[in-house]
C-alpha cells in the first residue's frame, strides 16, 4: 500500500496504544495482538491445509459462522484459522470449537502482513462483510492465494465510489470474488469496473435459522414468562431505548419485560434498576425457585439473547436511537414483531421488514406506546405481523450454500 495508507495505520496503532492506558478494550486488543504469532506457531499444524476466515467483531463472526460450519461439515480435511480484530469478538469466541486456530489479526503493517502469512500459510482467505486491510489484501494477491469477501453491502456514499477513493478501489481489485447482499451493491461495483461479483444474499439469515433449529431451553426464562399474557424483550439495549420502554413497562402491570443491555457493568445495571418500579432480578442471580413474582428480568451475561427471543411475544432491538440498530434477524426468526429506533436506514433487512410490516420504527415515546398498546390489545394483529417477520426470514435463506458452491464447487 502507499505511504499515506501506512502512515494512517501507524497513527491508528499509536492511538490504540495511548488509549490502552485507560480503555480496557484497547488494552485487550494490544495484549491479544502481541500473542498472535505465538498462537500461530504453537497451534498451526505443519502440513495441514488451512482456510483463513477473518471477522472484525462478534457480529461479523455470526455472519461468517454458517460458512465456517459448512466448510467443516463438507471438508473435514480442511482446518480453519479464525481471526478477529475487535476484543468484542475474540474475547467471547476465543474458545469456539468450530475453528482450529483462533487469534487476533495484528495491525495492517507491511512487515506484519508478510510475517502473518508466512506463518499462517492459508490456501484461501475469506473476509466477512466490511474488512478491507490493504497490506494483507495486497500480500494475498501477490502470493496468488484466492481471497473472498462475503455478505458485503455497498452504498453510493462509501469511499470506493468517490473520486479520491482510488486506493480503496485497488483493495477491491485484490479479491478473487466478492459476494454481496443485494443488486444495488453489484450495480455500484460494476460502475467502477469491479465485475467479479455475485449477489448471494446475507448469511445472517442462515445463521439465525440455525440458532432457531438448535435453540436450547432456558428454564429460568421459561419460568419467568410462563404466567405472562405479554412479554417484551429488548435486545442489545442502550439507555435511550430503555428511557422510552421502562416508563411504559412501569405503567403496565399486564406485561413482563426482559432486558438484555448491550453493556452491563455494575454502574450501568444500577442506573437501569433504579428506573424500574416493579420487581426486577438479574439473570445471574435468578433461579427457578426465586423467579416467581419477578416482573423484569435483566440478562447480565453473554451468549443467551438469541435463544431468549423465543420466550417473548414481541421484541425491541436497541441502537436505533444512536449509531444504528443491532441484529434484527435474531428476533424476527421466532415469528414475533419487532420495533426499533429511527436510525435503521443502513440495514437492508430492517428497511424491508418495515416495508412488509414485520417490524415498526418508533421515533419517540408516543410511537412506542401506540404500537405496544396495539400488540397487547389485539392478539390477531400481534400474530399477523409476527408471522410476517418470520416469513421474511424464511424467504431470504440460502446465501451460505451459494457462496460455498461458488468457492468449492
Amino acid at each position: 500500500m502507499n505511504l499515506l495508507y501506512n502512515l494512517a495505520i501507524n497513527a491508528y496503532a499509536t492511538g490504540v496504544r495511548l488509549a490502552s492506558h485507560r480503555n480496557r478494550k484497547a488494552a485487550l486488543m494490544l495484549a491479544g495482538q502481541a500473542n498472535t504469532f505465538n498462537i500461530l506457531t504453537e497451534r498451526r499444524i505443519p502440513g495441514e491445509r488451512y482456510v483463513w476466515i477473518h471477522a472484525s467483531s462478534l457480529g461479523e463472526f455470526e455472519q461468517g459462522r454458517p460458512l465456517i460450519e459448512m466448510i467443516k461439515r463438507n471438508n473435514p480435511s480442511l482446518k480453519v484459522l479464525l481471526t478477529f480484530f475487535s476484543p468484542s469478538g475474540y474475547e467471547i469466541k476465543k474458545n469456539y470449537t468450530g475453528a482450529d486456530v483462533i487469534c487476533y489479526l495484528p495491525f495492517d503493517k507491511p512487515a506484519i502482513a508478510k510475517r502473518f502469512l508466512d506463518i499462517a500459510r492459508p490456501e484461501m482467505a475469506v473476509f466477512v462483510k466490511y474488512e478491507f486491510w490493504g497490506n494483507y489484501l495486497q500480500e494475498l494477491k501477490q502470493r496468488n492465494i484466492p481471497t473472498y469477501i462475503i455478505s458485503s453491502i455497498f452504498r453510493e456514499k462509501q469511499i470506493f465510489f468517490r473520486p479520491w477513493g482510488g486506493l480503496f478501489r485497488k483493495m477491491l481489485a485484490c479479491f478473487t470474488h466478492i459476494f454481496v447482499q443485494d443488486e444495488d451493491s453489484r450495480r455500484l461495483l460494476a460502475g467502477i469496473n469491479i465485475n467479479n461479483v455475485t449477489v448471494a444474499g446475507d448469511t445472517r439469515f442462515d445463521r439465525v435459522t440455525d440458532i432457531l433449529a438448535g435453540c436450547k431451553p432456558f428454564p429460568i426464562v421459561e419460568s419467568f414468562t410462563s404466567d405472562s399474557p405479554f412479554t417484551l424483550i429488548i435486545g442489545s439495549s442502550w439507555e435511550p431505548d430503555e428511557d422510552i420502554i421502562i416508563p411504559y413497562f412501569n405503567a403496565h402491570p399486564d406485561m413482563k419485560l426482559i432486558i438484555a443491555p448491550h453493556e452491563f457493568n455494575k454502574q450501568r445495571l444500577d442506573e437501569m434498576i433504579s428506573k424500574i418500579k416493579r420487581p426486577v432480578k438479574l439473570y445471574s442471580q435468578a433461579t427457578e425457585d426465586n423467579i416467581s413474582g419477578t416482573d423484569c428480568l435483566i440478562i447480565d451475561c453473554f451468549g443467551i439473547l438469541s435463544s431468549c427471543y423465543r420466550y417473548a411475544n414481541a421484541a425491541h432491538i436497541g441502537g436505533g436511537f444512536g449509531v444504528g440498530i443491532h441484529n434484527v434477524n435474531e428476533a424476527a426468526v421466532y415469528s414475533i414483531p419487532v420495533t426499533f429506533g429511527p436510525n435503521f436506514s443502513k440495514f437492508r433487512e430492517a428497511r424491508e421488514l418495515v416495508a412488509c410490516e414485520g417490524a415498526f420504527a418508533v421515533t419517540c415515546k408516543n410511537d412506542f406506546e401506540k404500537i405496544m398498546d396495539r400488540f397487547i390489545a389485539d392478539k390477531d394483529f400481534l400474530s399477523t405481523h409476527g408471522n410476517t417477520a418470520g416469513e421474511y426470514i424464511k424467504s431470504h435463506l440460502g446465501a451460505t450454500k451459494k457462496i460455498y458452491s461458488h468457492i468449492f464447487g
